[in-house]
């Protein structure tokens, strides 16, 4: 018996001097730089924004009016007659933009930078709500108020600021700098940064990485971390709608069979939820945990340092909140069901829609064979949807690479404070049509990221602060800079 008290207390000993060991082993990745002050003219980026959101470039399958968006194209060689005048502009599909910047080497590949001017629409009846009218482009109490001040007017406007100031203290770029604003992001892309990535690759055009929105500095939101957490985006999930539909011969309702089409698929959705894909933590967001363990508290640094041995425990907590369970898993959300067309009729035929959004490691052909094996049913016809924008995952960038070490050294030389990670982006982006045409592609803006600005995206009284707009061109000329 004390053989074996001392077998257990030597391995219990190990086992500690493993965990600490591990947990003392995890150093900073963060990059050391120095802060570096970038002068910026906020009053005129403001009233450019404002300027911007004045022109409703909404944008939705039942309201997308083409004037409205060549007159913000327009509009743009007005305000930007110097960036209009030093770089090529193409227009692309009639409506989305691709300047060009050469570089003074041509030898070294382009760099991309992605933003889009259309913006979703304010859903009726919320006008009231707003501070101030969402089109109206309004400057005051410290920010720029309207629809696409923050998603995504404020990255079109602070990149062509950038440039702008830029081309005025006499800086050319080392390499070409590519900016892409397509025009349909909001529905899918397919028309506007899908078609430029099939001009650039038409082109032979190939960049060394590219850079759209996707994720933020987080204000407050990380648990653990005492400051602002810059995620930079190194894949984005893919989304696919899958129908589920079952088939009766149809009747009245006073003579039932003992299932329905209806039930048959509402069965069907009852055993998917009861199942959902499995959890893990690898991929993107165990990378994100290797950046930000080592900057948090010791508890906290100790469990992501010894994911190996606590990884069951912290997957299990991030599956707790539908925020941190989209970076973990395959989600799937029943969004759509339709069945008979009266009550005391049995249908013929019901069907449901189902919206999977696709973690890296699974694709849509795995993820619709793991939903026939849930369902278990052969009556019950699982296919993938045509009817809407089905995507694959996107491929995971590199964090070792020349993109991803400039975008982390440009971030803590405008935000110091701020501690970077890679993650992975739960929504859809422009960013991957442009998985073909560049080695890499990151999803990042410098949006300082509150529980309230989640509320304000793509709802009601959007609007940017001035401090952040000026970090937003800021971080822009540094980033050109540092390219």
């Amino acid at each position: 018996m004390k053989k074996l008290l001392a077998a257990v207390v030597a391995a219990v000993v190990l086992l500690l001097a493993v965990v600490l060991g591990r947990t003392v082993a995890s150093t900073s990745l963060q990059p050391q730089v120095e802060p570096v002050a970038v002068e910026v003219d906020v009053d005129a980026a403001a009233a450019h924004l404002a300027e911007a959101i004045r022109i409703p470039t909404v944008s939705n399958p039942e309201q997308h009016d083409p004037e409205r968006f060549k007159a913000f194209n327009a509009w743009l060689t007005l305000a930007y007659p110097q960036v209009h005048a030093s770089l090529q502009r193409e227009v692309i599909n009639d409506l989305s933009l691709l300047y060009t910047w050469t570089g003074a080497d041509p030898s070294l590949p382009p760099v991309l930078l992605v933003a889009h001017s259309d913006v979703v629409p304010v859903e009726p009846g919320t006008e009231a709500g707003w501070t101030h009218p969402p089109y109206a482009g309004v400057v005051a109490d410290g920010a720029v108020w309207g629809r696409g001040s923050v998603d995504d007017k404020a990255a079109v406007i602070a990149i062509m600021e950038a440039v702008d100031a830029l081309i005025a203290q006499g800086f050319a770029p080392r390499r070409t700098v590519l900016i892409a604003v397509g025009h349909d992001e909001e529905i899918g892309g397919t028309q506007g940064a899908a078609r430029v990535a099939e001009h650039l690759a038409a082109q032979g055009v190939h960049a060394a990485w590219a850079l759209d929105e996707g994720m933020v500095i987080t204000m407050g939101i990380i648990p653990g971390l005492a400051g602002p957490g810059a995620l930079i985006g190194i894949s984005e999930r893919g989304s696919i709608t899958v129908e589920i539909s079952a088939e009766d011969e149809g009747g009245h309702s006073s003579m039932p069979p003992e299932h329905t089409a209806v039930g048959r698929v509402a069965r069907a959705i009852a055993r998917m939820e009861a199942d959902p894909f499995p959890a893990a933590l690898d991929g993107p967001a165990a990378q994100t945990f290797d950046w930000l363990g080592p900057e948090m508290p010791f508890g906290n640094k100790l469990a992501f340092a010894n994911r190996w041995l606590l990884g069951g425990v912290i997957t299990g907590q991030l599956t707790k909140k539908t925020t941190t369970n989209a970076t973990v898993r395959t989600t799937q959300a029943a969004t759509m069901f339709a069945g008979g067309p009266k009550e005391n009729v049995l249908p013929q035929r019901a069907w449901a829609r189902v919206n999977l959004r696709l973690h890296p490691r699974d694709s849509s052909a795995s993820a619709i064979e793991r939903v026939r094996t849930v369902i278990d049913d052969p009556e019950v016809t699982v296919a993938l949807y045509t009817g809407t924008i089905n995507s694959e995952p996107s491929p995971v960038s590199s964090t070792d690479g020349p993109g991803f070490l400039t975008l982390t050294r440009t971030i803590r030389e405008v935000v110091p404070e701020a501690v970077v990670a890679p993650g992975l982006v739960v929504g859809a982006t422009d960013a991957r049509h442009y998985t073909a045409v560049a080695d890499d592609v990151y999803r990042f803006n410098p949006l300082r990221f509150t529980a309230e600005t989640r509320e304000q995206l793509h709802g009601t009284d959007e609007h940017m602060p001035l401090e952040n707009l000026e970090e937003y061109v800021a971080f822009f000329m540094q980033l050109m800079r540092n390219a």
